[in-house]
């Protein structure tokens, strides 16, 4: 089962959004288990994780990320964020790792 792990600042604003991808992950029949964490826990979930997507306000990060954790990491759409759409983040995670 594929681990999705969004980060941002505290872990607050990016939970929502992990209700509102389980919700259409159910939908899509698509099996994983998505968590929001803070962007200070990366290394207690780098190992854990299979993609990341950041939180628009840690966007600047990506990099960091990237070379810190050798997986798939992305910047969730700015749309999809501020419209808390839960499917689009989850395709959009999908397609980092390959499936869409």
């Amino acid at each position: 089962m594929k681990k999705i792990f969004l980060l941002c600042s505290a872990g607050m604003s990016t939970s929502l959004l992990v209700s509102k991808m389980k919700e259409a992950a159910k939908k899509q029949g698509y099996e994983c288990d998505i968590a929001a964490s803070s962007l200070a826990n990366l290394k207690d979930i780098k190992d854990k994780a299979d993609v990341i997507l950041l939180g628009p306000q840690v966007r600047f990060d990506k990099e960091r990320v990237e070379k810190e954790t050798n997986i798939p990491v992305g910047v969730v759409d700015m749309a999809a964020y501020g419209m808390m759409d839960g499917e689009k983040a989850l395709n959009q995670a999908r397609k980092l790792l390959g499936e869409l």
